[in-house]
């Protein structure tokens, strides 16, 4: 397998390769992964993710899957790194982590077979499709606001070329804590399926991601947390959570709710949910 990473080495954009806890540029320089500024490890001209598809999720929400895949789409705005600080806007309450995979596309592709699916696959990366559910209320839908929202969409910390998505297990930990432990066995359409369905009407172009859909327990989570995200044979994507200096702006537009809805949804489907609030980690 081989991975690529895109940092910021001496204030430019470099593609740099892992070799063990180091990177190394085309140029030769080398400097420890750990210490290294990431940014995405792709440039998509589109993220488009999954909704339910882990069993495990599919039974928490005691969900009946349609026939299909349904989708919805995370604007380039929201890309974030390794890494990098998530934000929770003042006056929100409701972020959820969501460990996932991400697949990325490598070369143009349009109505392919699931067959011939994985010739169109550039590799694999790890990615945290958080949503923001206080506003669920108006945007259930398009869930722009809720999985849009600027930051939502960490991807890292490389692309992994040669990786085999069967029977792969992702866990995704809250301070340390595990808190998802999923495997892709669980998935009700696997990534071949996903690219297949999706190009039926879309263009894929190279960079594109698609979002494969989360395990059970994802959960709210507050300023000071640290979330990491774990892939067997994909690596560790971290991020930490900041509360966003300036709150929604209160003279217009829709504004963060606390509906049943929204409550339930974020704390997991099933629970006695009126006055419930986040659960304090002094």
């Amino acid at each position: 397998m081989i991975e690529t990473r895109r940092i910021l080495l001496d204030g430019a954009v470099v593609s740099v390769l892992r070799a063990g806890d180091e990177l190394v540029a085309g140029d030769g320089r080398r400097l420890p992964a750990e210490s290294a500024l990431h940014l995405p490890p792709v440039v998509p001209t589109k993220v488009i993710a999954v909704h339910l598809n882990y069993q495990s999720r599919v039974s928490e929400f005691q969900a009946r899957l349609p026939p299909a895949p349904t989708y919805f789409q995370k604007p380039l705005s929201s890309l974030n790194s390794h890494q990098g600080a998530v934000v929770r806007p003042r006056g929100c309450n409701w972020l959820n982590y969501e460990g996932e995979i991400g697949i990325v596309i490598g070369r143009s592709c349009r109505n392919v077979g699931i067959e011939e699916a994985g010739s169109y696959i550039a590799g694999y990366t790890v990615a945290n499709d958080y949503g923001l559910h206080d506003f669920r209320d108006t945007d259930a839908g398009s869930m722009l606001r809720v999985k849009g929202s600027d930051t939502l969409c960490p991807l890292g910390p490389g692309l992994v070329e040669g990786w085999d998505f069967r029977g792969k297990a992702i866990e995704t930990r809250l301070n340390g804590r595990i808190v998802q432990s999923g495997n892709t066995k669980e998935m009700m359409w696997d990534m071949h399926y996903l690219l297949a369905d999706l190009a039926r009407n879309i263009t894929l172009e190279p960079g594109d991601v698609i979002l494969s859909g989360t395990p059970a327990n994802s959960r709210p989570v507050q300023p000071g947390d640290v979330v990491e995200v774990e892939v067997e044979g994909l690596g560790c994507l971290r991020n930490h959570i900041v509360e966003g200096p300036v709150p929604v702006n209160p003279g217009f537009g829709a504004q963060p709710t606390e509906s049943e809805e929204v409550v339930s949804t974020a704390l997991g489907g099933d629970w006695e949910f009126r006055g419930i609030r986040p659960p304090r980690r002094d």
